[in-house]
């Protein structure tokens, strides 16, 4: 949600911890053909019981969420550099939901499925215990303010909601542009017992996670990135 005064009187004050914020932005004309095109095999309907991620991928194979995928890119470029992993993405905003698609249909991935739904929603109903070999957070929003701060997604009720669906050695994976967000997951996932840091500290960005457009144009204006990388013991 954005603050109060760009907020239409009829969107309801959120309740309770949401993985996203809703923005502004309309879908071109080819995001809205993948959407008629593709969306009927990558689109996962929600819905409010377990699902089967073997037959929902039509294999069985590793499975990573990742939650709130933006635009796509990295997503993309990741699923295309895992092809054995299976990746459930969640995101509410229908023009990045249709620029991935388009992705998938012009880089041919098979190991995609999109929920366009929130994400802890989809953890609450969706996935059964054990389902995830790995979850990727990548810039959440940072909600800036202060008073804002208790609306972040990486807070120890959500990583509670988390860990039961993760398989012993299942990792959490959190990538944030702004620091005080960066040392609270970090604070938030060292102090869960169940988890272990793979770094001292920070953890190096993986091989895995490309630089986006966004990230490099930061970098050039001499802006942090900070990753995290915890996993299940």
């Amino acid at each position: 949600m954005t603050d109060k005064p760009n907020t239409p009187e009829s969107v309801p004050h959120p309740r309770g911890i949401r993985s996203y914020v809703r923005r502004a932005g309309r879908t071109t004309v080819g995001q809205a053909k993948a959407l008629e095109s593709l969306g009927p095999r990558f689109l996962l309907p929600y819905q409010s019981s377990p699902v089967d991620l073997a037959q929902v991928f039509g294999r069985a194979a590793p499975a990573v969420l990742e939650i709130g995928f933006g635009m796509g890119e990295a997503t993309a470029h990741i699923a295309a550099l895992l092809p054995d992993t299976n990746f459930l993405c969640c995101e509410v905003h229908p023009p990045g939901v249709g620029a991935l698609l388009k992705r998938i249909g012009e880089q041919e991935l098979a190991n995609i499925r999109i929920v366009e739904h929130d994400a802890v929603e989809v953890l609450d109903h969706m996935l059964p215990e054990g389902a995830l070999a790995g979850a990727h957070i990548f810039f959440p929003d940072p909600w800036h303010k202060l008073r804002h701060n208790k609306r972040r997604l990486v807070q120890p009720h959500f990583v509670a909601k988390l860990l039961p669906r993760l398989q012993p050695g299942g990792y959490i994976h959190c990538a944030t542009d702004w620091e005080p967000y960066a040392q609270q997951m970090l604070e938030v996932l060292s102090a869960e017992p169940a988890l272990r840091n793979t770094a001292e500290g920070f953890a190096p960005r993986p091989d895995y996670r490309p630089l986006t457009k966004f990230e490099n144009r930061g970098l050039r204006l001499g802006h942090g990135v900070w990753d995290v990388v915890f996993r299940k013991t």
